[in-house]
Protein backbone atom coordinates (compact mmCIF):
# COMPACT_ATOMS: atom_id res chain seq x y z
CA UNK A 1 0.00 0.00 0.00
CA UNK A 2 2.32 2.87 -1.17
CA UNK A 3 -0.13 5.08 -2.59
CA UNK A 4 -1.35 8.04 -0.26
CA UNK A 5 -5.06 7.75 1.81
CA UNK A 6 -7.19 10.82 0.73
CA UNK A 7 -9.57 11.91 3.30
CA UNK A 8 -11.74 14.85 3.25
CA UNK A 9 -9.37 16.92 1.24
CA UNK A 10 -6.06 15.32 2.75
CA UNK A 11 -3.73 13.01 1.43
CA UNK A 12 -2.06 10.63 4.43
CA UNK A 13 0.71 8.52 3.67
CA UNK A 14 -0.41 4.50 4.69
CA UNK A 15 2.45 4.53 7.03
CA UNK A 16 0.41 7.34 9.38
CA UNK A 17 -2.34 6.02 9.64
CA UNK A 18 -0.60 2.13 10.47
CA UNK A 19 1.25 3.97 13.44
CA UNK A 20 -1.64 5.37 14.68
CA UNK A 21 -3.30 2.29 14.93
CA UNK A 22 0.01 0.45 15.97
CA UNK A 23 0.50 2.68 18.88
CA UNK A 24 -3.54 2.53 20.09
CA UNK A 25 -3.56 -1.54 19.62
CA UNK A 26 -0.63 -0.93 22.02
CA UNK A 27 -2.97 -0.18 25.06
CA UNK A 28 -4.81 -3.19 24.78
CA UNK A 29 -3.82 -5.64 27.60
CA UNK A 30 -3.57 -9.21 26.03
CA UNK A 31 -2.00 -8.22 22.77
CA UNK A 32 1.27 -10.01 21.59
CA UNK A 33 3.97 -7.82 19.80
CA UNK A 34 6.69 -8.71 17.77
CA UNK A 35 10.44 -7.13 17.01
CA UNK A 36 10.59 -7.05 13.24
CA UNK A 37 8.73 -5.58 10.38
CA UNK A 38 5.66 -3.45 9.84
CA UNK A 39 2.80 -2.70 11.60
CA UNK A 40 2.64 -4.10 15.12
CA UNK A 41 6.26 -5.26 14.03
CA UNK A 42 5.41 -7.80 11.19
CA UNK A 43 3.27 -9.47 13.96
CA UNK A 44 0.94 -11.45 12.93
CA UNK A 45 -0.79 -12.70 9.71
CA UNK A 46 2.05 -14.04 8.05
CA UNK A 47 0.49 -15.14 4.85
CA UNK A 48 -0.22 -11.24 3.57
CA UNK A 49 2.24 -10.01 5.37
CA UNK A 50 -0.18 -6.86 6.59
CA UNK A 51 -1.62 -6.48 9.99
CA UNK A 52 -3.35 -3.29 9.49
CA UNK A 53 -4.98 -2.95 5.93
CA UNK A 54 -7.17 -0.03 5.39
CA UNK A 55 -9.99 1.35 3.22
CA UNK A 56 -12.05 4.43 2.50
CA UNK A 57 -15.79 4.61 1.84
CA UNK A 58 -17.85 6.72 -0.67
CA UNK A 59 -18.74 8.78 2.20
CA UNK A 60 -15.22 9.19 3.75
CA UNK A 61 -15.26 7.16 6.37
CA UNK A 62 -11.89 4.88 7.10
CA UNK A 63 -12.60 0.95 7.62
CA UNK A 64 -9.82 -0.17 9.24
CA UNK A 65 -8.76 -4.35 9.42
CA UNK A 66 -6.29 -5.51 12.00
CA UNK A 67 -4.61 -8.77 12.70
CA UNK A 68 -3.21 -9.96 15.65
CA UNK A 69 -2.07 -12.43 18.11
CA UNK A 70 -3.26 -12.55 21.90
CA UNK A 71 -2.17 -13.68 24.86
CA UNK A 72 -3.45 -17.17 25.74
CA UNK A 73 -6.32 -16.79 28.63
CA UNK A 74 -7.12 -13.50 27.55
CA UNK A 75 -11.11 -13.00 27.10
CA UNK A 76 -11.23 -12.77 23.00
CA UNK A 77 -14.31 -10.54 22.88
CA UNK A 78 -12.72 -8.32 25.68
CA UNK A 79 -9.32 -8.07 23.41
CA UNK A 80 -11.52 -7.06 20.02
CA UNK A 81 -13.72 -4.93 21.50
CA UNK A 82 -10.63 -2.61 23.33
CA UNK A 83 -8.82 -2.89 19.74
CA UNK A 84 -12.18 -1.38 18.27
CA UNK A 85 -12.34 1.26 20.77
CA UNK A 86 -8.95 2.33 20.72
CA UNK A 87 -8.59 2.52 17.08
CA UNK A 88 -11.50 4.26 16.37
CA UNK A 89 -11.18 6.81 19.36
CA UNK A 90 -7.44 7.51 17.91
CA UNK A 91 -8.08 7.46 14.23
CA UNK A 92 -11.21 10.19 14.88
CA UNK A 93 -8.87 12.15 17.13
CA UNK A 94 -6.05 12.50 15.17
CA UNK A 95 -6.79 12.66 11.59
CA UNK A 96 -10.52 13.87 12.55
CA UNK A 97 -12.63 11.47 10.16
CA UNK A 98 -15.61 9.35 10.96
CA UNK A 99 -14.67 5.17 11.32
CA UNK A 100 -16.87 2.84 9.51
CA UNK A 101 -15.70 -0.39 11.48
CA UNK A 102 -12.67 -1.75 12.83
CA UNK A 103 -12.41 -5.51 11.79
CA UNK A 104 -10.05 -7.34 14.20
CA UNK A 105 -9.09 -10.70 13.70
CA UNK A 106 -7.25 -12.68 16.25
CA UNK A 107 -4.76 -14.72 13.99
CA UNK A 108 -3.23 -16.85 16.64
CA UNK A 109 -2.66 -17.11 20.16
CA UNK A 110 0.99 -17.12 22.16
CA UNK A 111 1.27 -19.41 25.41
CA UNK A 112 3.33 -18.32 28.34
CA UNK A 113 6.95 -19.78 28.67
Amino acid sequence: MSEEIKLEGMKIAPGVLDTIVTMAVKNVDGVVYSSSGQGFGGLVNRASGKAVEFCVNDQGEVAVCVHLAAVYGTPLRDIGKKVQSEVTDAIRSQVGVKVASVDVFIDDIEFPA
